[in-house]
């Protein structure tokens, strides 16, 4: 095995970081401005074997919306070895110190790997659902769109239009990663190479009878053909909508392109209420995967920072061996805004890992789903039910973006 050194990267190794993760993911980095102003080299971690960098990972300054709440959570990204250097505990190195690092009460991901986070205390939390839409059998709503509902906007007058929806969302579902100003526009960049045969990006707004923008979508088209004619594919980006009109409307402009036969798109909810609204919901052809996958750094800070379906009073003894610091028995109580987790020595309700915790932290999944394979163990008759009902949401948690 090959000695290794782990430190925080400089500001100059932009590129060499890029290309190292872009070597693990087999993929040719194309940095950009913004890409390289959006680096923290602070918060990048470097594996180096002499002079040269061998393994990296990133965390993001970003918020994310958690039930009831909008807090700090680092988003990591940029986890890759050089192929000629795996299997020696460089990526193990650099995940454990990471999380050891974070100044943020938890850590999310979006794993290209699902069995290796969690190996590290994580959790997958949120469930995405693919559309791949037939169009010519979906049957989409019968919505009247008046002039003026619909508008198409450009990148620069973008940014100020959407980021407010955005936010908005967050306020209203969990998953959801905040941007910056500057991450939007690098969001928003929409660079030839990248489009994949497909048209430049089309930015559609819906405004409301003030004239006040209440949902968007982003969408691009490609042209294709059949025997029996046009055969167009759509591929929506985003859709984020804060009014059932704005919803049923941005919906029924990207279901009814002309010449379009499919449109895909990758970021739905579980919840989502688009079978509500067609005629023929099979035709939406939907996949689940996992999205978001959240990993509690510090149970009181994280524990505390979230907001809780009904009142709630249990102790709760959590396992953490990454980070033994991090483990322990808390009582949770909460009521409405009044939340309270500290430590304690009294017996526990529930028996649980750090890992089930990240896993049921954005209530999307239950804890009772965990019980029923003994990863959860009810100390306490009845805690179980309490718990799934106070950890669960009544909204179902959504990641719009892989980052």
């Amino acid at each position: 095995m090959t000695d290794f050194d782990v430190r925080a990267a400089v500001a100059g190794e932009y590129d060499d970081v890029q290309g190292v993760f872009g070597g693990a993911m087999m993929f040719d980095p194309s940095p950009d401005d913004v890409s390289r102003r959006l680096f923290e080299p602070e918060r990048a971690l470097v594996a180096t074997d002499g002079a040269a960098i061998i393994g990296t990972t990133r965390a993001l300054t970003r918020d994310l919306s958690v039930p009831g709440a909008v807090v700090p959570a680092a988003h990591v990204t940029g986890v890759g070895v050089r192929p000629i250097h795996r299997r020696r505990g460089v990526m193990a190195e650099l995940i454990v110190r990471q999380l050891r690092e974070v100044p943020e009460a938890i850590a999310v991901l979006w794993a290209s790997e699902p069995g290796i986070y969690g190996r590290f205390g994580y959790g997958a939390a949120a469930w995405g659902t693919s559309y791949e839409i037939d169009l010519r059998r979906v049957g989409p709503p019968d919505v009247r769109i008046r002039p003026g509902e619909i508008t198409e906007l450009t990148a620069d007058d973008a940014i100020k239009e959407l980021a407010p929806i955005l936010r908005s969302l967050q306020e209203r579902r969990p998953g959801v990663s905040g941007r910056s100003e500057l991450r939007w526009e690098g969001h928003l960049q929409d660079k030839k190479d990248d489009r994949d045969g497909r048209t430049a990006r089309q930015i559609v707004v819906h405004r409301d009878e003030t004239g006040t923008v209440d949902g968007y979508a982003l969408w691009r088209g490609k042209l294709e053909w059949s025997h029996a004619g046009p055969a167009n594919q759509v591929m929506l980006e985003e859709l984020v909508s804060l009014t059932p009109a704005a919803y049923k409307a941005l919906w029924h402009y990207v279901l009814t392109l002309d010449l379009a036969a499919t449109l895909g798109y990758g970021y739905a909810a579980m919840d989502e209420p688009l079978q509500q609204l067609v005629v023929t919901p099979t035709a939406l052809n939907r996949r689940v995967n996992e999205s978001l996958w959240v990993r509690v750094t510090d149970v009181v800070r994280a524990l505390g920072q979230r907001r809780y379906a009904v009142p709630v009073d249990l102790v709760l003894d959590v396992t953490d061996e990454l980070m033994p610091a991090n483990a322990g028995r808390f009582r949770l109580t909460a009521d409405g805004p009044k939340v309270l987790c500290e430590r304690t020595e009294d017996a526990a309700d529930l028996s649980l890992s750090v890992t089930e915790l990240g896993a049921t932290y954005l209530g999307g999944r239950p804890l009772a789903e965990f019980a029923a394979t003994g990863r959860v163990t009810e100390q306490t008759p009845g805690a179980i039910d309490s718990a799934t009902a106070a950890f669960a949401w009544p909204v179902l948690p959504v990641s719009l973006e892989i980052f």
